[in-house]
């Protein structure tokens, strides 16, 4: 599938074909002069042009760009590598489970070891570890998901000086820090890029637990799907706020339209602000214009902290959504694994009857 460019020069025409040189043009005046006069304020506008775009680009947002397509190589080499383990992790339609990592998520029990874990101990979700791929964003956890899984990608700063600003990736990133954006405007072309190539993709968080398919809850007319902090009980309602950390969409042209103007939005929000916010203002007007499908899923099926599936005969993820700092969300989340491991160990007649819950208060969780 052909790839888009940002760069504005990607969008000049190729040469005219060699059958229109036999074309005669009759010039009236003294061409000598004046065509090299009409070049020159031509091709003098067009630099002024390209200047002023580049000037008024969002700093941050260049140097997120830079990030996602440097790999020490050029882009179709990026994209050959990136390929080929989308292929290797696809479903027979193309789809493909994606969740992003770095060293303080990858360390020995933090949200790595309990988002495999419940993998593990779901119903039936075991065998969707195949379709995982895990992108790293720094070189110690690539070698922990390598050392525990099959497909694993590492996403590298373009240059020196952005690796030398890349070496505190590992770290902890706190919500809405400019560190925490640049990442999370970084995960969004990512998501581009997958959509380019010709694979659908389901992003998780990697803090959220999986416990049953979610996938059977996607409609097969949405072109995208998207979790909710706080459902209000209408799946087609734009008036839904998203959460961007669990988003399913198809790969269309229609698809990557929307993206391209997700992210160009950006542009027209004070700096700092997120890509889930900018969606939340821009889904109706984008959807409409694109012409996507946009569903969000019920919290029933695919919950979090913010609003608590309450029925465990339904849930399939929970995501520790309203929960700030590493430590808090790694402490729920076990509650909330042992939790689902004492529910899944009850009898049969026993769980059908309902009555189990989540360990409340938790540090988050209430």
């Amino acid at each position: 599938m052909p790839l888009f460019s940002d760069d504005p020069s990607s969008c000049v025409s190729p040469s005219p074909p060699s059958r229109f040189k036999k074309m005669d043009w009759k010039v009236r005046g003294d061409t000598n002069r004046s065509l090299p006069v009409i070049s020159f304020f031509l091709g003098a506008a067009l630099t002024a042009a390209f200047v002023f775009l580049g000037a008024t680009m969002d700093v941050n947002w260049r140097i997120s760009e830079m990030a996602v397509w440097g790999n020490g190589g050029g882009r179709d080499e990026v994209n050959a590598e990136l390929s080929q383990l989308l292929k290797n992790a696809s479903m027979e339609d193309g789809t493909v489970i994606v969740t992003s990592i770095n060293q303080a998520y990858a360390a020995p029990g933090s949200l790595l070891d309990l988002f495999l874990e419940s993998f593990q101990i779901g119903e039936g979700t075991a065998a969707l570890l195949d379709h995982l791929l895990i992108v790293a964003v720094d070189p110690g956890a690539l070698a922990t998901c390598r050392s525990v899984h099959r497909h694993c990608y590492l996403l590298r700063p373009a240059d020196g000086g952005a690796a030398a600003a890349a070496d505190d990736l590992g770290a902890e990133k706190f919500f809405m820090t400019p560190e925490y954006l640049d990442m999370m405007w970084a995960r969004n072309r990512f998501q581009q890029t997958i959509l380019e190539l010709g694979f659908n993709f389901l992003f998780t968080d990697i803090d959220i637990m999986w416990f049953r398919n979610p996938m059977r809850h996607i409609g097969i007319t949405s072109d995208i799907a998207i979790a909710s902090d706080f459902f209000n009980g209408d799946p087609d309602s734009l008036h839904n706020l998203p959460n961007g950390g669990f988003l399913y969409v198809r790969s269309r042209n229609t698809t990557v339209e929307f993206y391209r103007r997700w992210r160009e939005a950006r542009r027209r929000f004070p700096a700092g602000t997120n890509e889930q916010y900018v969606l939340a203002r821009t889904q109706a007007t984008l959807t409409g214009q694109v012409g996507v499908r946009m569903q969000f899923l019920d919290t029933a099926n695919c919950g979090g902290f913010c609003q608590l599936s309450g029925d465990l005969r339904r849930v399939s993820t929970m995501h520790a959504n309203c929960c700030t700092g590493l430590a808090n969300k790694v402490h729920d989340l076990r509650s909330v694994l042992r939790d689902w491991r004492n529910y899944t160990a009850a009898p049969r007649e026993v769980r059908r009857r309902g009555g189990f819950g989540w360990t409340k208060p938790g540090r988050c969780i209430h």
